[in-house]
């Protein structure tokens, strides 16, 4: 591996603002991310995960930096491979998140199931764990879901923004339209299987048809608040309510879009994660960065390097160390006990 060449992000002002109680908090969190886009920019020969680079967003080093434990990988399906050259480019993206774990196996690897992920993470190892953005990979066939199974893939996004033959993205939203047929059997099987369903990017009457079907929780990776920022990927209160109930996770992105505007990155992250808290209890809030997904990144959250802010901002506004703890990390871990079936 090489060595770190990147500057410490921000560590002077850190030590100055970060209280004690942060500090000491962030070491012993287990950090989730539940999304981001970097295999694809790997893939793209725009950054690396295993090299420092000034480009993009996340690397191995950035994420020892922030105190990342466990990162979500989504191999997300670019729309000049949609629908019939879905599963060719998601095989390559998963050769990929191969390779890149393979040169940095000293820090990150693969994660498949419970057992294995405590094990990695009692090791100090990164654990990535893998997924596809968009149920076009699956070509109608139920047999290709399990062959993925079989090859690592531990979540699926049903849908992006598009219709496709699992339901109607979000972008297809004034259809109404929500679960095929084929859908609620790769639902079915999903939860059989036990892998994550990641409801991002579906239409609203696909996330209740899932909601309905689906007998283990259900995660949205990366949203916000509709009641905060009217952009038609956030939830809407109901939709935040009912994932909680359900005992899903909900995870609370960077995108500026998103966000809406206000004072600054982190302030405005931090009034969606009371919001939320405010509607629905701690219980349902993640973090799903999005990051190597955006082009541009909320002042304070530049890179996998910034989570110790995110702390030391919870702490600010009166959230317990348990309260904390479950935010950036702990629930996901929760709920993943709920849905991996080892």
């Amino acid at each position: 591996m090489n060595k770190q060449v990147f500057p410490s992000y921000n560590v002077n002002m850190m030590e100055d603002q970060i209280t004690q109680q942060a500090l000491e908090l962030h070491n012993r969190l287990t950090v989730v991310d539940c999304h981001c886009d970097t295999i694809l920019e790997v893939a793209r020969g725009r950054s690396s995960l295993c090299k420092p680079s000034h480009a993009g967003h996340v690397d191995v080093f950035r994420m020892r930096e922030g105190g990342v434990k466990v990162q979500f990988f989504a191999a997300y399906i670019e729309p000049a491979y949609k629908p019939y050259g879905s599963l060719t480019r998601a095989l390559q993206l998963i050769d990929t998140f191969y390779s890149e774990t393979e040169a940095g196996r000293d820090i990150i690897v693969p994660g498949f199931n419970l057992r294995q992920i405590r094990n990695k993470l009692k090791e100090d190892k990164i654990v990535a764990i893998l997924g596809i953005e968009g149920g076009e990979v699956l070509n109608g066939e139920l047999a290709v879901l399990r062959v993925l199974y079989r090859l690592g893939v531990r979540f699926l996004g049903l849908t992006w923004n598009q219709r496709n033959q699992l339901a109607d993205g979000v972008g297809e939203r004034i259809t109404g339209g929500g679960l095929t047929n084929f859908g609620r059997e790769v639902v079915k099987e999903m939860n059989r299987l036990g892998m994550i369903i990641d409801l991002a990017h579906i239409s609203e009457a696909g996330f209740w048809n899932v909601l309905e079907l689906s007998r283990d929780p259900v995660m949205v990776s990366h949203a916000n608040c509709y009641g905060l920022c009217s952009h038609p990927r956030n939830l809407s209160d109901d939709q935040i309510k009912a994932l909680a109930e359900r005992g899903g996770v909900m995870g609370l992105s960077f995108v500026p879009d998103f966000l809406g505007s206000g004072r600054n990155g982190i302030e405005v992250f931090l009034d969606h994660v009371d919001f939320v808290a405010g509607l629905a209890g701690t219980q349902v809030i993640a973090i799903g960065s999005d990051f190597d997904g955006i082009e541009k990144t909320p002042e304070g959250l530049e890179d996998s390097r910034c989570y110790p802010v995110i702390t030391r901002g919870l702490l600010e506004r009166g959230y317990t160390d348990k309260e904390v703890t479950d935010i950036m990390g702990g629930n996901v871990l929760r709920f993943m006990e709920q849905v991996f079936k080892n």
